[in-house]
């Protein structure tokens, strides 16, 4: 079994695609579908929808609350993994946890993490590293 689909609410369709379609497009996700207040993008049969819904009730998503914490995914090569967290604030991302950048997640493990604007957290994960 593998993942289907991902979909976030997003305050800003806008934002999202800048900081989401970046990041996905570099990470060799195409786009996919397209409709007026959402799009998204696809990688092989998985896809991940961003969607500016009239039934959301906030305006930022909060990692720390309840839910959706972050999306790890994979990133290539430790040196892509740096070359994208060296780009990622040109396109929306604020880097987290700079000070243990790359082994915040231990000392074994190689990624980036970021946030963007909306609130939402990624991890970059050099490819061959556990998540």
């Amino acid at each position: 079994m593998s993942l289907h689909h991902v979909e976030l609410w997003v305050p800003s369709l806008a934002v999202a695609q800048e900081s989401w379609g970046w990041l996905l497009v570099e990470l060799g996700w195409v786009p996919y579908q397209d409709w007026p207040g959402g799009c998204s993008w696809r990688d092989g049969e998985t896809y991940l929808v961003v969607e500016e819904s009239s039934a959301r009730s906030g305006l930022v998503h909060d990692r720390l609350a309840p839910g959706l914490n972050h999306l790890a995914l994979h990133a290539g090569p430790p040196e892509r993994v740096d070359e994208l967290y060296r780009l990622a604030p040109q396109h929306g991302w604020q880097p987290l946890f700079p000070e243990a950048y790359p082994h915040a997640g231990g000392d074994q493990h190689y990624a980036a993490y970021l946030t963007n604007a909306d609130g939402y957290e990624v991890e970059l994960v050099a490819r061959g590293q556990a998540a």
